[in-house]
């Protein structure tokens, strides 16, 4: 073990982050820490490298260890160049050279003794070095530059210069080079493209040292983390396995969950059925049985009803009309921004129903693309045309359609007033939005914030041509999966672009590869783009359109359909687990039969006996019986005779009614 937290607990007032949490990390480890936003995941990094303190609990790092922690947010202000900042990462090594190639000059001064001496530092000096890979340094700082997006053009950019994404890619880039024991990551492929995506994941996957990432990049930790630690309702879970495993295990656990407490519920309720028929008999016996069964009840620990999820929330996006069979139709397309050229003479259609994904990496001009089609920015050269009845609803990062001093709430009930407040707020709430956040104005809500609103808005829209720029920015899992399932039962068309691979492999049919200029095309999601790359960018000409694709096919998925069927309580456990035969399903049902029949027979046996014991009370009083001793013992007799085969048909009841 490298490190671990040790029942760690941390509140901001009322409002409790975690409560007594705990786990651990081995070395070599590679761990994900995940969870909704807000949930407190960049809380509990922050607590573990101790920018905030705990409530109680303690964090034990190996004596010996080192951590790096890379933030979110970053604030870089040095005068550097980006390679010089980075390099910094490397100061010990760049003085360490330093002091060799001093001594280097020195020693062709020196003689005898003083030769010697310095020879021996010299070669302490070199051996460290060598150990380090110095002679490596140089070109190991320019291969993770590279991997991190940056070109040999952007070395020498100034660090004051660069906007927030830039400056997280430079702070990630240190930290991967001073080589801590302990990497804590929190949302690293937040500004990084595709390929430096990929990039970041061999590095992890072969980095000597242990990782904590939080991310929300489920396609990035299924490929790197081998252990899952979710944070929930201020409770701390560790599932072993990847993402994929994590979200498996975690809805089987659920599951039975949900069941235990069903069946809690349901034994809870048959017992206080018990207890009131018990009770309705009105016999000294009868209440005692009652109340014991009462004590018994209040003994029973109450299992806990797993808290509601989001994905119980099902947006559906409906077409206002039906458009033509082609939706677009791009040629000859070009756009520069000199001196650089992001795409020249492109063409390609998309036909209704189609879902397509553009990819490339970051300043290809896929954005530009969008706004081209949405006249947000001229084309340099060529056209495009929209088919019959196609509608735009368009998403842009910028949010030119929202409305500084609006609510959120009347954002949209303003432009969609056929809602009820409870359609807007379950739509909000897919977004992140619960409670009185509804009621922030749109002027005061952070970017991120902002896009969540005009995705809502745009689900709202009943366009039959959804154009989307990164869909996914901002969202947590959760919504990530909502949003998902809405697009893939939308019957409208979609063009998007994304770095969520996961996404793209969830809701793509085909994808557009903005490669080298020009657009290179799939059919197909993700998965197929990686297993067709290679082949298809190498026997790229530069003219392909989507009238005479490269290449052909999409990966199905199959799904089943799981039913439920009611039963008699009798018969829940008869029924489940397995299929009966024709035959064993009567015989089941005969004895469910007889056992109702016997439950009847008792009761009305009870009620009879009660009924001739009350009888024989009021005769007692009588002053014929009472006088009469012949009379009071054969009475006595018969009401001894009534209780004792009470007391067996309370004890049949029982056994019959449960």
């Amino acid at each position: 073990m490298i490190f671990a937290c040790h029942g760690i607990t941390k509140a901001f007032g009322e409002h409790v982050i975690i409560d007594d949490g705990s786990f651990h990390i081995e070395e070599h480890e590679k761990a994900a820490l995940v969870g909704p936003n807000g949930a407190g995941k960049t809380t509990i990094l922050k607590l573990i490298v101790g920018e905030l303190s705990l409530d109680s609990g303690n964090v034990v790092l190996t004596k010996g260890k080192t951590l790096g922690y890379l933030a979110q947010h970053q604030e870089m202000i040095s005068g550097n160049s980006i390679y010089e900042e980075v390099k910094t990462a490397k100061a010990d090594i760049i003085e360490m050279e330093q002091k060799i190639r001093a001594i280097e000059l020195e020693m062709k001064e020196l003689s005898g003794d003083a030769l010697s001496a310095r020879m021996e530092v010299y070669h302490r000096l070199t051996t460290a070095f060598d150990h380090a890979d110095g002679y490596a340094c140089e070109s190991e700082i320019t291969g993770v530059l590279k991997g991190l997006g940056f070109t040999a053009d952007d070395f020498s950019k100034t660090v004051d210069t660069l906007s927030g994404g830039q400056k997280t890619r430079v702070s990630l880039g240190k930290l991967l080079l001073t080589k801590p024991d302990i990497l804590l990551l929190d949302e690293p492929t937040n500004h990084l493209d595709l390929n430096s995506i990929t990039w970041l994941e061999t590095y992890l996957l072969n980095y000597p040292g242990a990782v904590l990432i939080v991310s929300h990049d489920r396609y990035f930790l299924n490929r790197v983390v081998t252990k899952v630690v979710e944070i929930e309702a201020g409770q701390l879970t560790t599932y072993m396995g990847n993402y994929s495993t994590f979200s498996e295990k975690k809805q089987k656990l659920r599951e039975a969950r949900l069941k235990e407490y069903l069946n809690q519920q349901q034994e809870i309720r048959h017992q206080e059925a018990v207890i009131e028929k018990l009770r309705s008999f009105n016999r000294e016996k009868s209440i005692k049985r009652a109340e014991s069964r009462e004590k018994l009840l209040e003994k029973i620990k109450p299992v806990e009803k797993p808290a509601e999820i989001n994905t119980e929330i099902h947006l559906k996006l409906n077409p206002s009309r039906i458009s033509g069979n082609d939706v677009l139709s791009v040629e000859g397309l070009s756009k520069a921004f000199l001196p650089q050229t992001l795409f020249s003479d492109v063409s390609f259609e998309i036909k209704r129903g189609e879902h397509v994904a553009v990819i490339g990496d970051n300043g290809t001009g896929k954005t530009t693309l969008l706004k081209i089609l949405n006249q947000v920015v001229p084309a340099d050269s060529g056209t495009f045309r929209l088919g019959t009845n196609v509608q735009i609803g368009y998403y842009d990062q910028e949010h030119h359609v929202l409305h500084m001093d609006k609510t959120i709430f009347d954002e949209i009930s303003d432009d969609y007033p056929s809602l009820t407040n409870t359609q807007i707020r379950n739509m909000l709430a897919a977004f992140l939005f619960t409670g009185d956040d509804v009621f922030k104005l749109i002027g005061d809500l952070s970017g991120g914030e902002r896009g969540r609103v005009s995705l809502a808005k745009l689900m709202l829209s009943e366009a039959n041509f959804l154009i989307l720029d990164e869909p996914t920015n901002h969202l947590d899992i959760t919504s990530k999966e909502i949003l998902e399932r809405a697009l893939n039962d939308y019957t409208g068309t979609v063009l998007y672009v994304s770095h969520d691979r996961y996404f793209i492999n969830q809701t793509a049919s085909r994808i557009l590869d903005l490669v080298n200029q020009t657009f290179v095309n799939y059919i197909g999601n993700y998965d197929y783009y990686l297993e067709k790359k290679d082949s298809l960018t190498a026997a790229l000409t530069g003219k392909n359109s989507s009238g005479s694709n490269t290449s052909a096919g999409s990966p199905s998925a199959d799904s089943s359909i799981s039913g439920t069927s009611s039963a008699s309580p009798a018969l829940k456990e008869t029924l489940s687990g397995s299929k009966l035969t024709w035959q064993e399903h009567k015989e089941a049902q005969a004895r469910e039969r007889k056992r109702l029949n016997a439950l009847k027979k008792t009761e009305e046996r009870i009620t009879l006996l009660e009924e001739r014991n009350s009888e024989i009370d009021e005769q007692m009083t009588l002053e014929e019986v009472y006088t009469n001793s012949v009379k009071c013992q054969e009475l006595a007799g018969e009401k001894a005779g009534i209780e004792e085969e009470l007391n067996e048909l309370y004890k049949m009841w029982e056994e019959l009614a449960d």
